[in-house]
């Protein structure tokens, strides 16, 4: 990893601490305006154990906006304004990751795609996030 991705990631990590992504262990890989990549820890779960629903639209969220952030550069600020998933797989156990990727990047909107798979990669949720 480069020095300028490495700098990147470190100011990214400290964009989300405090935050609800810092609580569910949200952790970065790897961040440009184009591509946003994270693992979280498993043990955000609803009662029966299962990866729950609303952690996985954190992660998707949280994704779509630190790109937007990125894309939108510095000095200027980004908020989610649509957010939609679709939950195709239970996870119980392990890391799941999430890969934002820029559908458009506009002057005043950035859509993504988030694919949130499992530690055997499969397809646990796919998003769609607006910032």
């Amino acid at each position: 990893m480069g020095d300028q991705q490495e700098h990147l990631l470190a100011g990214v990590a400290a964009m989300n601490g405090g935050t609800l992504g810092e609580k569910m262990g949200i952790e970065f890989l790897e961040a440009t305006p184009e591509r946003v990549v994270a693992d979280a820890r498993h043990g955000n779960t609803q009662p029966f154990g299962l990866l729950h629903g609303g952690a996985s639209l954190v992660l998707a969220e949280t994704l779509g906006s630190i790109g937007a952030v990125l894309h939108a550069g510095e000095g200027r600020i980004a908020v989610g304004v649509d957010s939609n998933a679709t939950h195709h797989r239970a996870v119980r156990e392990g890391f799941v990751t999430g890969i934002a990727t820029a559908l458009s990047l506009g002057r005043t909107l950035a859509a993504y795609e988030v694919v949130i798979t499992d530690d055997d990669d499969n397809r646990v949720s796919p998003h769609g996030s607006r910032a």
